[in-house]
């Protein structure tokens, strides 16, 4: 039985590594704080507008700086030290976060402030994002990515559990407002632990400002290579037609029962994804063992795609969570064999821009997905538009490896990486 568990529980080596521990540590406490602000945000919206539309319309707006900065973003982190740089945008990113309790606690009540700090947290986010990411081919051998990958994925959706639930909890008893506090003084905990890092200055050791041409450069190396392509336009494909995070408030509210001021229903359905994709991640192990990451990613899309469709026509809450669920757990096999691809097929001194582009499509494409169901939902019912969403996942998905088959055909074979510790 020990050997059976050995070959399917998450790959632990590497926590090995003194610096992916604590770069991976740096973001277990503010892996629930985000989720915090992720379900305050778009609950606030609703609130002062009561309109799913309006939701779809702030996370939009938000989607501009990070597309822009995402990219600009993913340059920064290939010609500076990432340690001082990830230093700098957890700063950022905490006192946006004080800036969106001090006016919920005031009740300033204006959505387009809340949209200009969600738009200011982005520009730290889109830079902050690429660093952590590229860190880690440096953080551990090279035949531990899949397993490091695993790891990242798992801790992030713990916080993606919780922090709902969390949030669900609270905002009966305390008041929206303290849930951006939280968010807070959780980032700002991280700082430390992120310091502590080793250098991490460009290989060639020169460090120097990113510039317009270091993001071109980016594009054309992104532009040859068709398996970082063919990755990307799959996770673009299941994140904006199939992710209906923009109707929760409205479901929980008009489908599940919540009363008006928020309760377990939200918080539930914002945590159901992440747990099916932690349960998953707590058993990736055999992940480990696999190298057609190419054909894992195109299942896990089209199984991820069947999920929502599922959820769309779903109206007892308990089966609603459970299809949430399954696709969490879809779309955690992606993440990982997608992180591995992307950590493998980079080189170095590129892969700060790769993941620029890989955070503007995961964060990105959910915010376009916010746009799309919005609106969508708000013509429609937000149920039909759901499931409407998971056809177009799996019409698009098959559609896309008749157009690209070198994702059929990818097989991992990482790069050699060099450790640091």
């Amino acid at each position: 039985m020990r050997k059976v568990l050995g070959r399917i529980a998450i790959d632990t080596r590497p926590l090995k590594v003194p610096a992916f521990r604590r770069l991976w540590l740096s973001t277990v406490v503010t892996a629930v704080g985000s989720q915090l602000t992720a379900v305050a945000v778009p609950k606030q919206v609703f609130d002062l507008t009561g309109s799913s539309g309006w939701v779809g319309v702030s996370a939009g707006i938000a989607l501009v700086p990070l597309l822009v900065f995402g990219l600009y973003g993913g340059a920064i982190a290939d010609v500076v030290d990432r340690r001082k740089l990830l230093v700098v945008t957890n700063t950022g990113i905490a006192v946006t976060s004080v800036l969106l309790w001090l006016q919920a606690a005031f009740a300033v009540d204006s959505v387009w402030l809340i949209i200009l700090l969600l738009c200011l947290q982005q520009v730290f986010f889109a830079a902050n994002a690429p660093a952590r990411s590229a860190s880690v081919a440096r953080l551990v051998p090279a035949d531990q990515l899949p397993a490091a990958s695993a790891l990242s994925s798992t801790v992030m959706t713990f916080g993606g559990v919780f922090g709902p639930m969390l949030a669900g909890a609270l905002m009966p008893l305390v008041g929206l407002s303290t849930l951006y506090l939280v968010d807070a003084v959780a980032l700002t905990l991280t700082i430390w632990a992120v310091w502590r890092l080793p250098p991490l200055p460009p290989l060639d050791g020169t460090s120097r400002r990113a510039g317009l041409r270091d993001v071109v450069d980016g594009v054309r190396y992104l532009a040859l290579q068709k398996i970082l392509l063919a990755s990307f336009l799959l996770d673009v494909i299941a994140m904006v037609f199939g992710m209906p995070r923009a109707l929760f408030p409205e479901m929980a509210e008009h489908t599940f029962g919540d009363p008006p001021g928020g309760g377990l229903a939200l918080g539930w359905l914002f945590a159901a994804i992440p747990l099916g994709a932690m349960l998953c991640g707590l058993v990736s192990g055999w992940t480990s063992r696999v190298h057609r990451h190419g054909v894992g990613v195109v299942l896990a899309v089209v199984a991820w795609g069947v999920a929502m469709i599922g959820f769309g026509l779903s109206h007892a809450l308990w089966l609603a969570v459970l299809f949430l669920a399954v696709g969490g757990a879809a779309d955690m096999i992606s993440m990982v064999f997608r992180g591995s691809i992307l950590q493998a097929a980079a080189s170095d001194e590129m892969r700060g821009r790769m993941q620029g582009v890989f955070i503007v499509v995961v964060a990105g494409g959910p915010r376009l997905a916010d746009l799309l169901h919005g609106t969508t939902g708000a013509l429609v019912g937000p149920g039909l538009a759901t499931a409407l969403g998971g056809v177009l996942v799996v019409v698009a998905t098959v559609l896309a490896v008749l157009a690209i088959p070198a994702i059929r055909h990818y097989r991992f074979q990482p790069l050699a990486a060099e450790p640091a510790s």
